[in-house]
């Protein structure tokens, strides 16, 4: 069925907000002394399309239109739903799109995923998922992402991790998170930080961020239920605004909304937009 771009603006609710800054965590670097209300800049907002990847498969150039009207400008793939890399940027193009990162494997042929990330027109590519059962697995594949790494630094692009919660979880102690962030060169591997599963691997992500000062370069903005599910930006209890707050010495390139298993997907992805331009901090 095709997707009704105007229906879907004119029943999507705005999106409730408070005003006020909160401060940073004691002893973790923050905007001491800066009181200014800030907000996030438009041109860094993005949205990873594994949200609407249920309506995608069905309707592509619609969706990628609807994205458009919501405001949108800047998007990150999960694949390119059987278009090549050419076609799938020429439907980015006429939608006034660009795909400024792509969450890509290491396992295929990394020339040609070189080649197909610059036709596609981006900036950065991220590893979405790795999980292995013990330290020397991790261990390897930490040497494999620091290789990869360098392949496209020495393309002119940026190459990052992505992480989940299992890699803050201890295995015989260590946990793979610092496997991974002193396994590999700040030059070739940066982090594309999940807030959500952050927050559910129990961890602060302001710690972390300040942890790996510099090297956090996208935000994967993502809503946490109160049951531990996922939430629309804004209807969850992730306190976005102290992180932001407190992140912003350092800001990052992109704040990319997701949510894993919206219920409505364009819905969500207009939510999450208005959220991220009308939030406060």
């Amino acid at each position: 069925m095709a997707v009704s771009r105007r229906a879907m603006l004119r029943g999507a609710a705005g999106v409730a907000f408070a005003a006020g800054a909160m401060s940073a965590l004691p002893g973790v670097a923050s905007a001491g002394g800066d009181h200014r209300v800030l907000r996030v800049p438009k041109d860094k907002i993005s949205i990873q399309l594994y949200t609407l990847r249920s309506i995608l498969e069905t309707d592509l150039e619609d969706t990628l239109s609807a994205l458009a009207d919501i405001g949108y400008r800047k998007v990150e793939l999960a694949g390119t739903y059987g278009r090549g890399a050419a076609e799938f940027r020429g439907l980015l193009d006429r939608n006034h799109l660009r795909a400024s990162s792509s969450h890509v494997g290491i396992d295929g042929d990394l020339d040609q995923a070189v080649a197909d990330a610059k036709t596609l027109g981006n900036r950065r590519i991220d590893v979405p998922w790795a999980k292995f059962d013990t330290i020397a697995e991790w261990e390897a594949f930490t040497a494999r992402l620091d290789a990869a790494g360098q392949v496209y630094r020495r393309a002119g692009l940026g190459f990052g991790y992505h992480n989940h919660n299992h890699e803050f979880a201890p295995i015989d102690g260590v946990r793979p998170y610092d496997v991974i962030t002193r396994g590999t060169s700040r030059r070739n591997v940066s982090l594309e930080m999940d807030l959500y599963w952050v927050v559910t691997g129990g961890e602060d992500p302001v710690r972390v961020f300040y942890a790996n000062a510099g090297r956090v370069k996208q935000f994967h903005v993502k809503d946490r239920a109160p049951d531990g599910g996922f939430a629309d930006l804004g209807e969850g209890d992730i306190d976005f605004r102290r992180i932001f707050r407190a992140t912003r010495p350092l800001e990052v390139e992109e704040y990319i909304v997701e949510n894993d298993q919206p219920v409505d997907a364009l819905k969500c992805a207009k939510t999450g937009y208005d959220y991220l331009a009308n939030l406060r901090f």
